[in-house]
């Protein structure tokens, strides 16, 4: 997702996903959020992220917001 002035919001759900050696398929068992929603997350394929979902993630994953979401200027 970009913003004005060259920032970019990108979800790297894989990368915490792989340093906590979850699968997708266990995330969703975790949060209880279908795996479609997951797969979307991890895939960067969401036009506007749901806090109730990222708060699930986090809270299963036991991690920071900033685990999951990175602000860079492109």
């Amino acid at each position: 997702m970009y913003l004005r002035g060259g920032y970019m919001i990108r979800l790297c759900l894989d990368k915490a996903l792989t340093d906590r050696g979850v699968s997708r398929y266990e995330l969703a068992k975790r949060t209880g959020i279908q795996y479609q929603i997951i797969d979307n997350y991890y895939k960067n394929r969401v036009k506007r992220y749901d806090g109730f979902v990222l708060d699930r993630i986090c809270v299963a994953l036991d991690c920071d917001l900033s685990d999951v979401i990175t602000f860079t200027k492109e």
